[in-house]
């Protein structure tokens, strides 16, 4: 079993064996923790808006929240034990670098968020209801295509960052072209996908009787993912906004 998730391995349950009722992850545990860690990512990126505008500087706040949540993320895909304490850790961090980023492109767009976060959340409702009624289901050939898709993209990013250093970037990725907003939009495609490879992926870790603190890891990539999906509608719609 593998996810498009890189803190979700196709090893991330392996050599559990099967745990006592009480101490066994369950897929309802793992809603409850995600919960909680979007309460905390809420709270954390409303308090960095309103710094933002008041008029505080906010923006070395956000570059060191998101290199201390990158940091929590790594550890917690190799100490998984420690999820219950690096996962609210980490929604927390990314709070302050989505309240940070939002607050940017809200004062470039009116508007422009509250669109975000209704298509973030309507096409999470939207996958979930397709992959628990059976219309998309995570088949071998679908978590392949889901994966390689993935790391294509990682590797643009990654490509576009080590140009970055010369003055130049990967052709099409940023402007508001039609075929940069094509490019966009089949990113948001990519990210939207991931989410089905971790609904199957959780609900088979429940399945396999993974341990109990699991829910947190699992909630944790499942907000990685979440996160992801609505930076990248954040910047589908400010190239459809820039148009106009």
């Amino acid at each position: 079993m593998k996810s498009g998730n890189p803190a979700l391995g196709s090893k991330t349950f392996a050599g559990f064996g099967q745990q006592t009722y009480g101490n066994r992850m369950t897929v309802s545990g793992t809603v409850n923790k995600s919960i909680i860690m979007l309460a905390l990512l809420v709270i954390s990126a409303y308090i960095t808006w309103n710094m933002q505008a008041e008029g505080g500087n906010i923006y070395p706040f956000v570059i060191g929240a998101a290199i201390l949540a990158f940091v929590a993320a790594i550890v917690t895909h190799f100490v998984k034990r420690i999820a219950m304490v690096t996962a609210p850790i980490y929604a927390i961090l990314e709070g302050v670098v989505l309240g940070g980023v939002s607050a940017m492109y809200q004062s470039l767009y009116n508007g422009i968020v509250q669109q975000a976060v209704i298509l973030t959340f309507g096409v999470f409702a939207g996958l979930l209801f397709a992959y628990k009624t059976g219309l998309i289901r995570a088949s071998e050939n679908f978590r392949r295509g889901v994966i390689a898709a993935t790391f294509g993209i990682l590797i643009m990013y990654v490509a576009n960052l080590i140009l970055s250093f010369f003055g130049h970037q990967v052709p099409f990725l940023h402007d508001a072209s039609p075929l940069g907003i094509g490019i966009s939009v089949v990113i948001v495609i990519v990210a939207a996908l991931n989410l089905v490879l971790d609904f199957d992926f959780i609900e088979r870790g429940a399945e396999n009787g993974a341990p109990k603190y699991m829910e947190w890891y699992s909630s944790l990539t499942l907000m990685i993912t979440l996160v992801w999906l609505y930076l990248e509608i954040l910047r589908l719609l400010s190239k459809i906004y820039s148009r106009n």
